[in-house]
């Protein structure tokens, strides 16, 4: 068993990820279906009764029951990836990435016991919530990526990677507009936020 662990947490090439994607998007284009995590909170919002006071949620949710699936076990399987096959060490970042965030006065962890590296601890903790900074970043960034997914009709992952790949022209808009947006996000807004 220590073995499967130690074969299965090492560092893969990028490759694999990009030859599962491919793979699951051939099934779904077989299969007639689209892939959109977001498509699975209006199953839930759905499931949970919202269709009887908003007309948005009355569908059927049995079509959408395999991204359901998909979902939850993307939730264990983040579990199981955080917990199970989880690297001693924190993130690894680049250099310049390190220098970039060094510069906004944001620490990187050099040992496991300093964080993981995936959420500066600098931003996401209450402290920080608290503050304009935290209430921007947190508050309102979540609802705008809220607001900007039922507003494009899906989310980054159901546009760059289904619907580039059905080849529609709305998904193409869509991918151009986050690539933009998150250009301006990292080189104009979130320094002035974070001098704040």
């Amino acid at each position: 068993m220590q073995s499967v662990i130690e074969f299965i947490s090492q560092p893969w090439h990028w490759s694999i990820s990009g030859a599962m994607i491919a793979l699951v998007m051939f099934l779904l284009i077989y299969l007639g279906q689209r892939f959109g995590v977001s498509s699975s909170f209006k199953a839930l919002c759905s499931i949970g009764g919202a269709g009887s006071a908003f007309d948005y949620f009355k569908y059927d949710w049995k079509s959408h029951d395999w991204l359901l699936v998909f979902v939850v076990g993307s939730i264990i399987g983040g579990g199981i990836g955080s917990t199970l096959l989880a690297s001693p060490e924190p993130v690894q970042l680049s250099a310049a990435t390190i220098a970039d965030l060094s510069q906004l006065g944001i620490n990187v962890p050099t040992s496991r016991a300093e964080g993981s590296g995936y959420l500066p601890m600098d931003l996401f903790n209450f402290e920080t919530l608290a503050s304009l900074k935290g209430i921007i970043l947190m508050v309102l960034g979540g609802f705008l990526i809220g607001f900007g997914t039922r507003w494009a009709g899906g989310c980054t992952s159901g546009h760059a990677i289904s619907g580039l790949s059905n080849l529609q022209l709305p998904s193409l808009v869509a991918v151009i507009g986050f690539f933009i947006g998150g250009l301006l996000m990292t080189h104009v807004f979130f320094p002035m936020i974070l001098a704040l």
